[in-house]
């Protein structure tokens, strides 16, 4: 009866957060109290203790270091720099928004997305570069980095695994979504795009209504390779080197231009220091999180007061609340119980194929992070047997819930169909969850096929 009360209750968790506006996490605190204490008997204290005290320090550390990023304009400066290094190369500018993406989701920002899809779709639009392909090339670049040691998504599965006794592998678990996403990026860039190579974008400077540049006036290339742009008839003319181009674009795209500044700079090299760090030496991540932030706060400790408020906390409920919740269940046996009935159907390839179209299909119009909070613990005991790949699966699963959010109805999709520079909106929405529906149908036995059978007994 406790087996059937956990499971019950997490699956109201999971639908009751996905239909209302309400944190899984707190609903999920909420359950482990309640089913874990009541229902139970497991002492308060023991599931207090449950609580994930270093997910948590490493989501909260990583979304507070970005949250300061953005705050001190180290992200415009990245992104800056970045368009500037494609100059009007239309291809290039494709894949650099794909690189930005998957960079920013790399570090910590599972806004990726949203940050790029205001600059990606005018641009597209400005440069005739098919939006879908656009929109879809920055969704695959953030989901392609989703599983970087640290940010929030690995952050989550890797203690997920840690604790439920399975063990993660966070390199195949970064590499395998990183493979697959840019394989999808690059066969969507051979069906729309091949068109773009060789063709550079228009002068920017020379893009308006009435023939001239910005504000009326005319711009022609010059002899240099800079633009000449006056300011009408008999009006005064001057030459514009590449780089007053590119700064003109990038204001006219709504990228503020930004200086390197010693605050910026120690920004970006306590950033590599934490990647360095983290991978070379396994210097904790959220503690080094924490110690660069606060240098970077008394730095400038007036510069930010409420820099604290753009931190990810929301995240950090739900990656905690779920946690917990499956300390209880582990706790109480329901875990094990789902081992035991996973063990039961006889076919353990055939319950990683089933799990994988699950997760997609869930995913694809709720969280996926709250989904994989579900069915990773859910698989858990079937991995403990060890007649699935463990790494592998997970990997998998990984991939399969996240790999659907290019659906309009995730957060992904919202921000590029808002953004979205199209006469018909309605048919541009169509048009991804089409996509999305391919996905969902393909991704899941493609992955099972490609790395679940060729790694289980």
């Amino acid at each position: 009866m406790v087996y059937a009360i956990s499971i019950v209750a997490l699956i109201a968790i999971f639908t009751v957060a996905t239909l209302t506006p309400i944190n899984m996490g707190i609903l999920a605190f909420a359950g482990a109290f309640v089913i874990g204490g009541w229902v139970s008997g497991i002492p308060v204290e023991d599931i207090i203790d449950a609580f994930p005290g270093s997910t948590f320090i490493i989501v909260g550390g990583i979304t507070l270091l970005f949250a300061i990023a953005k705050a001190n304009g180290t992200i415009d400066l990245v992104i800056e720099a970045s368009l500037r290094l494609v100059r009007g190369r239309r291809w290039a500018i494709l894949w650099m928004m794909f690189l930005l993406s998957g960079l920013l989701m790399a570090l910590g920002s599972v806004l990726a997305v949203g940050m790029l899809a205001p600059i990606a779709m005018p641009l597209a639009a400005k440069n005739k570069i098919n939006p879908f392909l656009m929109g879809m090339v920055i969704s695959h670049g953030a989901l392609a980095c989703a599983f970087s040691p640290i940010n929030l998504y690995g952050a989550f599965i890797n203690g997920l695994m840690d604790s439920t006794g399975v063990g993660a592998n966070p390199l195949v678990l970064f590499a395998l979504p990183f493979v697959l996403n840019l394989a999808i990026a690059i066969v969507l860039f051979l069906i729309y795009g091949l068109d773009l190579i060789g063709r550079r974008t228009p002068c920017p400077v020379a893009e308006t209504s009435d023939g001239g540049g910005f504000g009326g006036s005319s711009s022609s290339r010059g002899p240099s390779g800079g633009v000449t742009a006056g300011n009408g008839p008999g009006g005064n003319t001057a030459t514009l080197t590449d780089r007053e181009v590119i700064e003109e674009a990038l204001i006219h795209e709504g990228v503020k231009p930004v200086k390197m500044n010693r605050y910026r700079f120690a920004t970006l090299a306590g950033i590599g220091f934490l990647v360095v760090g983290s991978v070379a030496f396994g210097i904790d991540v959220g503690v080094s999180s924490i110690c660069i932030s606060a240098v970077l706060l008394l730095m400038a400790p007036k510069s930010h007061p409420k820099v604290i408020d753009n931190v990810a906390w929301p995240a950090v409920v739900l990656v905690c609340g779920m946690l917990t919740y499956m300390a209880v269940m582990t706790q109480n046996g329901t875990l094990d119980f789902l081992g035991d009935a996973a063990s039961a159907l006889g076919s353990p390839l055939l319950t990683a194929l089933i799990l994988c179209y699950a997760v997609a299909i869930i995913s694809a119009f709720g969280s996926s992070i709250g989904t994989l909070g579900i069915a990773l613990p859910l698989a858990a005991p079937m991995l403990a047997m060890g007649e699935v790949g463990a790494v592998g699966f997970v990997a998998a699963l990984a991939f399969s819930a996240t790999v659907v959010d290019v659906s309009p109805f995730s957060t992904n999709g919202v921000m590029v169909l808002a953004n979205a520079q199209v006469e018909d909106k309605g048919r541009f929405q169509r048009k991804m969850l089409a996509y999305c529906g391919l996905i969902v149908l393909s991704a899941p036995m493609f992955v099972w096929a490609l790395v679940v059978v060729p790694t289980s007994v």
